[in-house]
């Protein structure tokens, strides 16, 4: 049976953040016209020399790439020397830079640490590369100490091993694993420590085939443990699929998605009532936002302004517990432009000022939390990368 008093608890968790915010606000009450403030930051030790072009979630700077109720925000920087490590950004502002022990301190190697998820109580999941180039999982507790994990089926050779991805209230963490072979599989690690690995029931058994969670961006983890993520068949299509806390996968397309290699359904957000807010390429490689409902209809969407050729268009990254959906969308000149996408359907299109406007920049939301709020990163004119923080939208 769904737990709809656990459901109706969260909506007042939201409303009340909501309501702390409005009331932030020194009395002021905010208009449909508003646009709200955006908040920009960069981890303090986070590199600052140009990038190269298109490089995405590569170029230096700081990566933003979730935030939780409170909007503490966590994700990790690249620094000069090209290692990454994780922050965590309080809801006043202050950065908490930190490395897993045992993450790779070779300059230029790309090692280190990647902090992908923040739950309610401060702690964070995510994953770091050590010294071998091995991955591991790890958590880390809002009082700063580690512990760190490996999905028992895992590689133990270079670039190989454990991908920690989101974590829930509960403290359940879900990510996937590269096994020996390059293979894929997902998994649930419990509370406590115990591990489940699944498949998704037609994953491909090739060399990088198999399942993965979607995430850490939006949150492929609810609160209740339902996992949401992709796989890719033997012909290297990608699909979508779902699983129930019992173990239960359910695997799925979106209409109009294509057939073809690496064409398909991607995962993204589930909430708290098992919405899923995603995406997905067409025959023609254009991509495309949807909605699944837990009955499993679909809603596809484009955001205004979307780009209509190939690698580009609109997709939905993260959804909350009121039905709000944050994302992003790719023009023909390849420039990323956020939006925040109303429970009506309504859109609100935002560029972070400063972000660039050249192939491969732009404004790119990563999360929203319950409150509303959104947080992502920007790429700057040099292919910089910065973090941000958009405030609630209140209307429609």
């Amino acid at each position: 049976m769904k737990p709809r008093f656990l459901t109706h608890a969260v909506r007042l968790i939201a409303l009340a953040a909501l309501a702390t915010s409005l009331q932030s606000r020194a009395g002021e009450t905010p208009s449909c016209a508003d646009n709200p403030k955006i908040t920009k930051f960069d981890a303090p030790h986070a590199g600052k020399g140009s990038g190269p072009a298109n490089c995405y979630n590569s170029c230096p700077g700081t990566e933003p790439y979730n935030n939780n109720v409170w909007g503490a925000v966590t994700g990790y920087y690249i620094d000069a020397k090209n290692l990454y490590h994780g922050f965590v950004r309080s809801p006043g502002g202050t950065i908490t830079e930190f490395d897993a022990p045992g993450a790779g301190t070779v300059a230029g190697s790309g090692q280190g640490t990647l902090a992908l998820s923040i739950n309610a109580a401060g702690a964070i999941a995510g994953q770091y590369q050590d010294g071998n180039n091995l991955y591991h999982g790890f958590v880390r507790q809002a009082d700063g100490s580690f512990e760190s994990f490996d999905a028992p089926d895992a590689g133990t050779g270079a670039y190989l091993g454990t991908a920690g991805q989101i974590i829930n209230g509960l403290g359940e963490i879900a990510g996937y694993y590269l096994d020996e072979s390059s293979v894929l599989h997902a998994f649930v690690r419990a509370p406590h420590g115990a591990i489940t690995e699944f498949d998704a029931p037609g994953a491909g058994t090739g060399m990088f085939q198999g399942t993965i969670v979607a995430g850490p961006a939006g949150s492929g983890l609810n609160g209740l443990g339902t996992v949401n993520g992709l796989y890719y068949d033997a012909s290297n299509g990608v699909h979508g699929y779902v699983r129930a806390p019992d173990g239960t996968v359910t695997t799925f397309d979106a209409p109009g998605a294509g057939t073809g290699a690496y064409l398909g359904t991607f995962g993204g957000g589930i909430n708290l009532e098992g919405t899923i807010a995603g995406g997905y390429t067409d025959s023609n490689s254009v991509l495309h936002g949807y909605i699944r409902a837990p009955n499993g209809s679909f809603t596809r969407f484009e955001a205004p302004g979307a780009g209509t050729e190939p690698f580009v268009g609109s997709i939905a990254v993260a959804n909350n517990d009121l039905g709000g959906i944050t994302g992003y969308s790719v023009d023909n000149n390849n420039v990323g432009h956020g939006y925040f996408r109303f429970p009506n359907g309504g859109f609100k299109i935002f560029d972070v000022k400063g972000a660039g406007t050249a192939s491969g920049q732009g404004t790119t939301p990563w999360a929203i939390n319950m409150g509303g709020e959104i947080t992502g990163v920007y790429t700057d004119a040099n292919n910089v990368n910065h973090g941000f923080v958009r405030g609630p939208d209140f209307c429609r």
